[in-house]
């Protein structure tokens, strides 16, 4: 069991402990201090790829994008988030390996460009704020053995490897993360191989989802949510298709979910118009407390100033506009959709399946049933159903 959480922006000891390491080692030329201009990232990123894999598979505007999403995020990096030396070390970490991931994505489009133009079925995309039961949804369904699914690893390592070493790459880096977050589990349930969101395909292509629930960067997301997220989303799609014809599983459909989707679903479903939509919705209060425990435990280890009170009004207003966005493109969508809720589907999660199925025209085998309630045992055990009761403690302290 995690230990307690004082507050929502308590970090580890151990945090401060890598922090003074870290400063020690800047201050006295061990180690070096990164250098979060665009120009420094891309260059560390590109090396070894030839210029041309930049382009490859991709279109210039595609290309630009990127280039452009880069530059405004190491100026919100460097101007607003504040970031401590763990901060400094894991922006450097995660902008330079975004970059070198795009370059390996192009030589391998360069080298098997039929890859990226696989042919898949129509995909199954859950909907919904984060915290609103988004991922049990997503893992459920993923179950079916008729479905297929990301995982973990592949999100965040998405070019393929032979021998596959990406299940053992992302296990040490969860085993970092677990060192230094004891609360992590209670956030999420994580594991290398488990069926996860594509957090990782989003960012890849620089869209603020994940950057913006680690780091105060205001000046990013602002530019990030008025911009058209369509080349993300072909990039998007390339890793999706590519991943499929690796793994083999092109003909399944794809179960997919980040809570980024309600934010950009008019993109989405135009990237896939013929996917199934399962839209998931909590009451917005529940989920606003939920969202501001996990951004303040991934804020307050990379900056010294992480702010409760700042955070909870910044996703208030990301909430409301999420919500707003997914309502206003499920009105213009033609195709299938289930709704789901969050206490019915707590209640009686078999019920919310068989009418997730219904509305989705789609058949619930047997065999389904059964993976789904392996699913729902392996939940039933996770830590992360320990949040509820350190949040519920917190709220009841602050009241």
């Amino acid at each position: 069991m995690a230990p307690p959480r004082p507050h929502l922006c308590a970090r580890s000891p151990r945090v401060d402990m890598v922090n003074r390491w870290i400063a020690a080692g800047f201050a006295r030329g061990w180690l070096f201090v990164p250098d979060l201009s665009p120009d420094a990232v891309w260059a560390e990123g590109a090396k070894g790829f030839d210029l041309g894999d930049e382009l490859r598979g991709r279109s210039e505007e595609d290309a630009a994008d990127f280039r452009v999403r880069l530059e405004k995020l190491c100026f919100a990096l460097t101007q607003e988030a504040q970031l401590n030396e763990l901060g400094q070390v894991f922006a450097w970490g995660q902008l330079t390996r975004i970059v070198r991931q795009r370059h390996k994505l192009g030589r391998l489009w360069r080298e098997q460009p039929a890859l990226a133009d696989t042919e898949i079925a129509p995909p199954i995309i859950v909907v919904g704020q984060m915290r609103a039961g988004t991922t049990r949804i997503h893992r459920y369904l993923a179950a079916d053995p008729a479905h297929s699914a990301t995982r973990f690893c592949d999100s965040w390592n998405p070019t393929p490897q032979s021998p596959d070493l990406r299940p053992a790459k992302s296990a040490a880096m969860l085993a970092l993360a677990h060192w230094l977050n004891p609360w992590l589990d209670t956030i999420h349930p994580f594991g290398s191989t488990r069926t996860d969101e594509e957090l990782g395909w989003l960012a890849a292509a620089f869209d603020h989802c994940a950057v913006e629930a680690q780091w105060h960067i205001p000046a990013f997301t602002a530019f990030s949510e008025a911009r058209d997220p369509a080349p993300i989303y072909r990039e998007f799609a390339r890793i999706l298709r590519t991943d499929a014809a690796h793994r083999g599983n092109a003909a399944c459909p794809r179960v997919m979910k980040t809570p980024q989707f309600a934010e950009d679903l008019p993109t989405l479903v135009t990237t896939f118009p013929s996917a199934r939509i399962v839209h998931a919705q909590r009451n917005s209060e529940d989920v606003l407390e939920s969202a501001v425990s996990l951004v303040a435990n991934q804020m307050a280890m990379q900056t010294d100033h992480a702010d409760e009170n700042a955070i909870r009004r910044e996703w208030r207003r990301k909430i409301e506009l999420r919500e707003q966005r997914a309502a206003d493109a499920l009105a213009d969508f033609s195709g299938k959709v289930a709704e789901v809720d969050f206490e019915r589907l707590g209640r009686n999660w078999q019920d919310e399946m068989e009418a997730i199925y219904s509305s989705l025209n789609l058949k619930l085998t047997g065999d389904a049933l059964t993976a789904m309630s392996r699913e729902v045992a392996k939940g039933q055990k996770a830590a992360h159903r320990d949040h509820r009761r350190q949040l519920r403690a917190l709220v009841n302290k602050r009241a």
